[in-house]
Order: C-alpha cells, then structure tokens, then sequence
C-alpha cells in the first residue's frame, strides 16, 4: 500500500467585477500568494488557483486526508484575505459566502463549496476538475450518470473489462442530510428514480465496488445554510479518468448536451448549461447561462502537471450554439414557468418577500 494523496478543490464567491461576472485577477493572485507559501512550509504539496464566473477555486494536493482541519482553515484564510480586499475595492458581492465570523474547523456547512478524495495514485493519474457557475450541485446529478452508469456515454461500461462492474453511487438528501448508496447497473432504476429529483437529492460520490473513490462532488446548499438566498451554489467535482474509470473524451462528452438545470438570474430561472473554456467563463447574459468549465491535470506524485483546458475545443461548438438557442427559447417565457423555477424551489429566493406583503389581499 503506497502513500496517499488527498485532492482538495474549495471554492467560494467573495467578490466581483462588474456584478456577477468574473472574479478580478488581483483576488487570485491573493490566493496564490498564500497557497504559495503553505506550499514552501510543507503544509501543500502543490495548487493551482483558478476561476469559474465570479467563483475561486483553489486546487490543492496534499498528505493530509479529507476533512483534513489545516487544509480546510487555509482555504478559510485565504478567502477571508481575498474578500478583505474585495470589500475595500467595492467588488460587488464582498465576502458573499463566508456564511461565519470565524473558522470552526470544516469549511462544510459555512459556505464555500468542497470536493475532497483521497487517493493511491496509479502509475498515470489523469482528473478532470469541472467547475460550474450559476448554478447547484445536483446539476452533476446528469452528467455523473451518463459518465458512470450510461453505456451510451462511456462506452467502457461495456468494452472495458475494469468498468464492467459499474459504480456505486452516494446520494444525498440536501433537506434532511441523510445518503443513500445505490449500486449501478443492479439498481439503476432506483437511482435514476432519485436523482431525477434535483431539487431534492444530488450524488456526492462515486465509487468503484472495490470503495476506490472514482468522482466527488461539492453539495453545499447556500440557501439552506443562510436560511435565505445569498447566491447560488455554483458547484465544483473531481473526477478519475482512464484505467477503471472512465476515459478523459468520455467524462467530457457527458456535457454534449445543453440540459436545463436551475440557478441562473438570482439563483431563480432554469437555463442551458453551457461547457466552455476557461477565458468563456464570464457569464453576462441574464448573469448567465450557467456554466460549466473543466481543467484537465496529471497528477504525479501529488504534483499537478500543467493544466489542459478541456472544454477549449471546437468540438463543443455545436453545444453552445445549441445552448444560445435554448437561452433565447426560456428567456421569452420572461417570468413565467418553467423559465422560473417551481414554488418550492423559489422559497429561498426574494420572491417570498413580495408574496408575503400580497398575503392579506387574498380573500
């Protein structure tokens, strides 16, 4: 049994420019000075920082396992450095979601989202980190199926002898916190049967049968957590490619199709996810449509070799022009539904205030 290596992606919104749009290069530059330096003290073995819209993601490697309180209190230092800048600035939306005053050991549950597995690399260790913005975290619920579980996406589910056994799948329960594992291909129906219900359930895991982590995903409701809207989720996931899991070509092709997932324009409209590059990132059109952008590492003794930017591709063209046609088909609903989301998902949101001054006209 070798070493381990723990891959901790943590992101959060903690300031903006102009609006919602793109998290500003000095706030990165923050992060990656701090990181920079937990990295000389031994505390990380390597990082990237990067951004999603208005999200910072910080991709760090260490020894240190999930949950581990020093990588989870750095993460909160540095967004607390980068959102004190924000704020002196007036970047829209300064600190939007440290949720606390003060660490309390896990960044779960305070705000920023966290993917998080610990691994034994293989001789080659390719992941893809996905990132997405203006949206929640059951928008993987789609694409984790068809990466693991649909044949008609990975291909592998039938010709690769590692894949053949399927995964087994963790789903939460985002209201009462409860999980659920369901195994695919033995109980596909149930899980499709739950994690059809976005607004309720969201995967959190994969996992070969053997228990060898093969994806994660961030499931912090922000919603939940403030008890009122304070911005969307805006989730982020870790995914093993190649060798027993599926092929780097087959997890992206999982987001060839512009499927509608909620968030959008304060957090209330459903809209087309749109793949795109990292430079595409910038939602503006209805502070949107949601995104979703990917970088691809090698990973090498916990070293993140340069990063491939996945989604930089002509081949994904033909979806975001599709995805363009579907924003311009929902955003003529206006405010009607489905382009706003069902009553109980809007419970969170500010309508809630305006249908609470109406309440006693209604007769």
């Amino acid at each position: 049994m070798g070493a381990k290596t723990t891959i901790s992606v943590i992101k959060a919104d903690v300031g903006s420019a102009p609006g919602h749009t793109k998290a500003p290069p000095e706030l990165l530059d923050i992060c990656s000075n701090i990181l920079n330096e937990s990295e000389k003290s031994g505390l990380l073995i390597d990082f990237y920082v990067t951004r999603c819209g208005d999200d910072i993601e910080l991709i760090m490697t260490h020894d240190k396992g999930v949950n581990a309180e020093p990588i989870h209190a750095l993460a909160w230092h540095t967004f607390e450095e980068a959102a004190a800048t924000a704020e002196k600035k007036g970047y829209y939306g300064a600190g939007q979601d440290l949720l606390s005053d003060s660490f309390s050991g896990n960044i779960k549950g305070m705000g920023p989202g966290c993917a998080e597995f610990e691994i034994e690399e293989r001789k080659s260790e390719p992941i893809v980190i996905f990132m997405m913005d203006k949206t929640e975290p059951a928008s993987f619920n789609l694409p984790f199926y068809k990466m693991f579980a649909d044949p008609f996406g990975t291909a592998g589910l039938v010709l690769d002898p590692k894949l053949h056994d399927g995964f087994v799948f963790r789903v939460l329960d985002v209201y009462t916190g409860k999980t659920i594992e369901l195994k695919a291909p033995a109980e596909l129906y149930d899980l499709l049967a739950v994690i059809s219900i976005k607004s309720k359930f969201c995967i959190e895991s994969v996992a070969k049968k053997s228990g060898e982590p093969a994806g994660v995903v961030s499931t912090s409701k922000l919603n939940l957590i403030a008890g009122k809207y304070v911005g969307k989720d805006d989730p982020v996931a870790i995914v093993r490619c190649q060798s027993g899991f599926p092929a780097v070509g087959e997890a992206l092709d999982a987001f060839a199709f512009p499927y509608l997932v909620a968030g959008w324009m304060r957090g209330s409209h459903n809209g087309p996810l749109m793949p795109v590059s990292l430079k595409d990132a910038n939602p503006t059109r209805f502070d949107g449509p949601p995104r979703v952008a990917a970088l691809g590492f090698q990973l090498n003794d916990g070293m993140l070799e340069e990063p491939c930017d996945m989604f930089a591709d002509p081949s994904f063209d033909h979806v975001r022009e599709k995805a363009n046609e579907i924003a311009d088909y929902m955003r003529r609903h206006g405010p009607f539904q489905p382009h706003l989301l069902d009553e109980k998902d809007l419970e969170y949101t500010t309508l809630p205030q305006v249908l609470e001054r109406l309440e006693s006209r209604f007769k």
